[in-house]
């Protein structure tokens, strides 16, 4: 973002005053604007509970002084935000947009000396880029990343599951997105009035959509970033915390070639499709069985698009934290198969494979001794063995999870717990999930039977919350789908004060292989992609 400020800082001090810039505890530093007679105006953002108290304190410091202005179409102050969303929405996304210029000659540009300048900035916090491929961040380069996926967005479609397809194929515009260079609006408007009619482009607006919809949740409750959503799994593996399978997990040296890939290009470029970034967040939680905030947090602290909104909200649903019926354990050695079957990509990023013959990459440990020793590639010494049995973990989770998801699913009926969980379809999806797949109102808590006595109208919590069109397949770029809630059973973590630096089709298995991802046996999965792990993905 220092591109950014140091163009604004020239923009701005063509008349000699240049960008002010304050730094230091919120309410001193908005303070010194008040004192000195300005009115200060700041945008409304979805943040988690460190963002929530902070905003208290300066509306408690600075009252009528500071105004807060909601522009980013996202429903606020209501008891039930879901109703006429999806209207509220499309409304909102069609509007007519107000240009930011200003007539230059009539306007006064009053600066206060603060100390702090573009170019201390960059000397004392050392903002240089540490990652690979890092795109400029000023917004003459957002647009012109903007143009160039105009011209690119009817091969959108088949170029954002597989991570090397997705580099030049995804839209390339979420770190824009998440620093506000773009918003999700202007996007929207040139997308719909601009590109060709097509696949990409009806995939592509529906997961501007679904960006609304992940930050619509954090603005409803946000104990997303540090609570479970389902009171249920408050907790879920904190029992089974061990350091050495994270830190493995965090390095890429897990003996999964797709996972470990995935983990160095995090940590390397700060990007990942999200194919990538929801297999590994399904490892992680599933098959290493390690808390998810650690894994979130970890992903918020690496990702240049991190937005918290999406971040928290995907891995919480990833993790199966929410109480829907459908979860997806993702296999890494099928994704090998079908997204990188001749290790281009793999071997890009753990180069250490890169003389083992492609059909072993699905599982090293499996290659013969003699072809091992032919191309120097020793399992267990150049490349780790795998840290966990895939298969005995995952039927741990599954046995764990079926034990645990009825309970989960009528706790969707208390009110309280709706609203966390914030479906599209408002508390009459989260009753509709409740009522089919929780456990009998009879041998359920007695807060919960009553919720699951309750008479509600699900018609009439759902008429105005239409879901837009289920995308079809992985979005990586600017959003991934989830699954539809209201008919499928989907630096700011709870160790932070305050904030960091910030595809998926569900294939049902006919068989317990391990050369198939797996989805809940018995129950619809989601057949459209979960979207939007990223600010967009792209």
């Amino acid at each position: 973002m220092q591109p950014d400020v140091d163009d604004k800082d020239s923009l701005a001090g063509a008349d000699g005053t240049g960008l002010t810039i304050g730094y230091g505890d919120p309410v001193t530093a908005l303070s010194r604007f008040v004192d000195a007679g300005w009115d200060v105006v700041t945008m409304a953002t979805p943040t988690s509970r460190y963002g929530k108290q902070r905003d208290e304190r300066v509306r408690d410091a600075c009252g009528d002084a500071i105004t807060f202005v909601s522009g980013d179409g996202l429903v606020r102050d209501r008891e039930w935000s879901r109703r006429g969303w999806q209207d509220h929405i499309k409304e909102w996304l069609t509007a007519t947009q107000h240009s930011a210029d200003w007539d230059g000659a009539n306007t006064v540009r009053l600066g206060i000396d603060t100390g702090v300048t573009p170019a201390a900035v960059d000397s004392v916090f050392d903002v240089q880029p540490t990652k690979q491929k890092v795109p400029t961040g000023t917004h003459q380069d957002a647009v012109e990343q903007l143009d160039s996926f105009l011209d690119r967005i009817r091969a959108y479609p088949e170029h954002i599951s597989a991570p090397q397809k997705a580099r030049v194929g995804a839209s390339g515009l979420s770190p824009f997105l998440n620093f506000g260079l773009l918003s999700v609006r202007q996007v929207h408007q040139a997308v719909s009035e601009r590109a060709p009619s097509c696949r990409g482009r009806e995939m592509f607006t529906d997961r501007l959509v679904w960006n609304l919809h992940y930050n619509q949740k954090l603005v409803d409750w946000p104990g997303w970033t540090d609570t479970a959503v389902n009171p249920v799994f408050e907790g879920y593996n904190e029992d089974r915390h061990d350091p050495e399978l994270v830190q493995a997990w965090k390095r890429g040296e897990t003996g999964f070639p797709m996972v470990d890939a995935s983990m160095r290009c995090l940590a390397g470029s700060g990007w990942l499709n999200f194919r990538m970034r929801a297999m590994c967040a399904s490892f992680f939680s599933h098959v290493l069985h390690q808390p998810w905030w650690i894994g979130a947090d970890w992903y918020h602290h690496h990702l240049i698009d991190s937005d918290v909104g999406i971040n928290y909200t995907q891995w919480q649903s990833q993790a199966g934290l929410i109480g829907k019926p459908a979860q997806r354990v993702y296999n890494p050695r099928k994704q090998v198969q079908d997204q990188d079957p001749d290790g281009e990509w793999i071997t890009e990023w753990v180069p250490e494979l890169s003389p083992l013959p492609s059909q072993f990459l699905p599982r090293p440990e499996r290659a013969p001794l003699s072809v091992q020793t032919d191309c120097g590639v020793v399992i267990g010494d150049t490349y780790p063995r795998p840290i966990v049995d895939f298969e005995a973990r995952r039927e741990t989770f599954w046995s764990r999870y079926e034990r645990d998801r009825p309970e989960a699913a009528a706790r969707l009926a208390q009110p309280e717990i709706a609203k966390r969980a914030s479906f599209s379809g408002g508390y009459g999806a989260a009753k509709a999930i409740a009522n089919k797949h929780g456990r009998d109102a009879e041998s359920a808590p007695p807060d919960v039977q009553a919720s699951l006595s309750d008479v509600v109208d699900a018609d009439e919590e759902t008429t105005n919350s239409r879901r837009p069109a289920q995308p079809e397949t992985n979005p990586s770029d600017v959003g991934d789908g989830e699954a539809d809630e209201s008919t499928v059973p989907t630096g700011v973590g709870r160790h932070q004060g305050a904030p960091s630096p910030d595809d998926n089709a569900a294939v049902p298995e006919d068989d317990d292989t391990d050369d198939s991802d797996r989805a809940l046996p018995g129950e619809p999965t989601d057949e459209g992609e979960q979207t939007t792990f990223e600010g967009f993905s792209g």
